[in-house]
């Protein structure tokens, strides 16, 4: 069953965060990766668990079905998804995907509302090393340049090529993804202008240990290898986290590999429940 419906929250500086739900059942929030949207993000897995949970799907400010702001900076979107997820009125599970695998992770070390989190290849950029930034660096100069001259498809290709392994980058445009997700570009190269620019004070994997909730983090067996190092170091920083391997997946298995994907969601939310 889809059932499908819209649910809206207002931020704390008014704006609008919305997105789409579907399916019946306990609570499971979806947050993006840095491409694209929610539903673009996420449409594929979850058509394998709205017969067993509500799937929210709220895209990030200037996104989906959003509104739109300047400030795209880290602790304004996870304040965001805060309030998001507690408007929801029960215990949720919350998803991330990349960068949204990150978010996940800082919304659940700031809200009693989430009881568990699957992070799936989460992207804490503070582990890069110099030939990552370097490698992130180029990617990000190309994808400016193309969408200076208005080739927005192209950008998002472009920037895929870093988290992306070959074979997804061509499935995922295949796919007609990019052509999807270019037109958040200009919304892409600013969150990521502001994340360099304004990086949290502090030891940046200090709310990592002030997570008490079960996490799984998801790791594709054939990803780079930034990913299962950002992996590694959140099972090492979170009290009760665990690491689940799925085979043949890269970056891109929320596109790739949907069904394997959901298979492992369904197995740790149906434990962390059964065990709350």
């Amino acid at each position: 069953m889809n059932n499908q419906r819209t649910h809206y929250v207002t931020a704390t500086d008014g704006v609008t965060i919305g997105g789409t739900v579907h399916g019946t059942g306990p609570a499971l929030v979806f947050l993006q990766g840095i491409i694209g949207d929610c539903d673009l993000d996420w449409g594929a897995t979850i058509g394998h668990l709205t017969d067993r949970f509500t799937c929210h799907l709220p895209s990030m400010r200037g996104r989906g079905l959003s509104g739109d702001h300047f400030d795209l900076g880290l602790d304004r979107l996870v304040a965001d998804f805060v309030a998001y997820i507690e408007s929801i009125g029960e215990p949720t599970g919350v998803v991330g995907w990349s960068g949204g695998g990150a978010w996940a992770l800082y919304v659940a070390a700031q809200s009693d509302a989430v009881y568990a989190v699957a992070s799936y290849e989460p992207g804490m950029l503070y582990l890069l090393d110099e030939p990552e930034q370097a490698a992130l660096g180029g990617a990000l100069a190309r994808t400016g340049e193309l969408a200076a001259d208005g080739k927005l498809p192209e950008a998002a290709r472009a920037f895929a090529g870093w988290p992306f392994n070959e074979e997804e980058v061509n499935a995922a445009e295949a796919a007609g993804y990019f052509a999807a997700a270019g037109r958040y570009i200009p919304n892409l190269l600013n969150v990521i202008q502001q994340a360099v620019q304004s990086p949290p004070p502090g030891d940046p994997a200090a709310p990592l240990g002030a997570i008490s909730v079960p996490v799984l983090v998801l790791l594709g067996s054939e990803s780079k290898p930034f990913f299962p190092i950002s992996a590694q170091h959140v099972v090492d920083h979170v009290p009760n986290a665990r690491i689940q391997e799925i085979p043949g997946a890269g970056h891109a298995a929320p596109l790739t590999h949907p069904e394997a994907l959901a298979e492992a969601l369904l197995g740790f939310f149906a434990q962390t429940r059964q065990d709350a």
